[in-house]
């Protein structure tokens, strides 16, 4: 159950049209066992919802040129749709970096992109549409975090009462199903450790630490509440007492959970640091507006620790994605509801300091920074029922620059304008990924081939 002050703000927010909650991530947030663009990114590709009403309606992938040297700088050079309104929300790529997975928390579809045969035109050349089946009752595909050969996708719910009790499901790169690890709950915590008061269940976000053969996964909420019109969901007090409270440390090797931490507030993103000698990793918690640590103590035992608060809580502005800095230095952070993006000192990871704020647009969910620091990139849609109404529903790509000081505008997409749909989450293409790509003449076709 959320606390009463918390539970007040967010029905004061319903009441006057505003929604909130759900997030993403970046380069500097990728899985560690994929290849990384360490200099300039040619093309941001943005996962977008369909709206009624608005272009073809559908769910899509829309691909953004933003190399300065580009004639298309911060224009759409392309988009792919896929279909009817599947929720889009998230996305990564396999651990080669050839294709790139998208899901539909609603129709439990998921789309598999080409993007290395041309990075600047992915082509949609795979669609999975029984993966509730195979998983034996996950629904929701949230996460897709590359491991080596798999994908390992979180789910937000189940096929039995579409609450939040949930799993992570993994699949070989090729799209065939491997296997099923439930989330621990009190009547069946796999082994785990519980620590605190909860065992939920509940899943959302997860990510590697390969030095200490760790995974921490974190938690939000069931089909029911996240496809439930916000304003609802909020009056209804059974709704409310059903988000997540929990982060869990798993073993890595043999995905089994080894500990589960109470962390209320619906933990969403997790990152861990990229130094070989910094073992830990940072959430925070869309409900009660903190950062928290989670790190091996002195003793090497796994804690999750409170560190830090974002904004003033009492006001909830909802923190929803975060980035991590490649050198391990900043942490940004948005906020939802006062469309702000945070930046944090994390050079002392126990003790976390704001040093810079700024506002980006009416709404804020995901926030996208390159490897080198210089660049990050910010859309707006959290949740089709959930972002706000009206003129503050603004949907947008936007990019700036990065001087360790001031974050500067440098374009900006209207992705109602351009009636694209929502902009969700982002994920970076390069051309020095495929060097062979740029490099080398089209490849023959089999007729062509057959007359050499």
């Amino acid at each position: 159950m959320l606390p009463r002050a918390v539970r007040a703000v967010l029905c004061g927010l319903a009441l006057s049209g505003l929604g909130i909650l759900s997030a993403g991530a970046d380069e500097t947030c990728l899985s560690p066992y994929m290849p990384k663009i360490k200099g300039q990114e040619d093309f941001v590709y943005v996962w977008t919802l369909g709206v009624e009403g608005l272009g073809d309606e559908q769910d899509k992938l829309v691909t953004v040129a933003v190399n300065p040297k580009s004639p298309d700088y911060g224009k759409v050079v392309g988009s792919v749709s896929v279909g009817g309104r599947n929720e889009a929300h998230h996305s990564d790529f396999t651990d080669d970096r050839q294709f790139l997975w998208t899901g539909g928390l609603d129709t439990n579809k998921i789309f598999i992109f080409d993007v290395h045969s041309d990075p600047g035109k992915p082509k949609l050349v795979k669609t999975l549409t029984d993966f509730v089946a195979k998983s034996g009752g996950v629904v929701g595909p949230h996460s897709f975090y590359a491991l080596p050969g798999r994908i390992l996708i979180t789910g937000l719910s189940n096929n039995k009462d579409h609450g939040g009790r949930t799993a992570m499901v993994e699949y070989t790169n090729a799209g065939d199903y491997v296997a099923t690890h439930w989330m621990p709950t009190d009547d069946n915590l796999g082994g785990a450790v519980k620590t605190g008061k909860y065992a939920d269940g509940y899943g959302y976000d997860v990510r590697a630490l390969p030095r200490k053969n760790a995974l921490v996964s974190t938690s939000f909420t069931g089909w029911n509440n996240y496809m439930m019109d916000f304003g609802k969901m909020l009056q209804d007090p059974e709704a409310m007492k059903h988000f997540g409270n929990t982060v869990v440390v798993w073993d890595l090797i043999s995905r089994q959970p080894k500990k589960v931490f109470d962390v209320p507030g619906a933990p969403l993103e997790v990152r861990c640091a990229w130094d070989d000698t910094h073992d830990y990793c940072f959430t925070t918690t869309a409900l009660t507006s903190k950062i928290w640590l989670v790190a091996p103590d002195d003793k090497g035992e796994w804690q999750a620790t409170e560190v830090a608060d974002i904004g003033d809580p009492s006001k909830v502005p909802l923190p929803v994605d975060i980035s991590i800095s490649s050198d391990d230095k900043l942490l940004w952070v948005d906020t939802f509801m006062d469309g702000k993006a945070r930046a944090f000192d994390i050079s002392d990871p126990k003790h976390p300091k704001q040093v810079y704020e700024k506002v980006i647009g009416a709404q804020l969910n995901m926030a996208s920074s390159s490897w080198d620091g210089k660049r990050v990139y910010f859309t707006s849609s959290l949740l089709a029922n959930w972002d706000k109404k009206g003129k503050d529903d603004e949907q947008f790509l936007k990019g700036y620059a990065w001087d360790g000081k001031e974050l500067k505008e440098q374009f900006a997409v209207d992705f109602t304008k351009e009636k694209l749909g929502r902009a969700h989450q982002m994920r970076f293409g390069a051309y020095s990924l495929y060097k062979s790509v740029a490099e080398a003449q089209p490849a023959p076709t089999v007729a062509e081939a057959a007359k050499r």
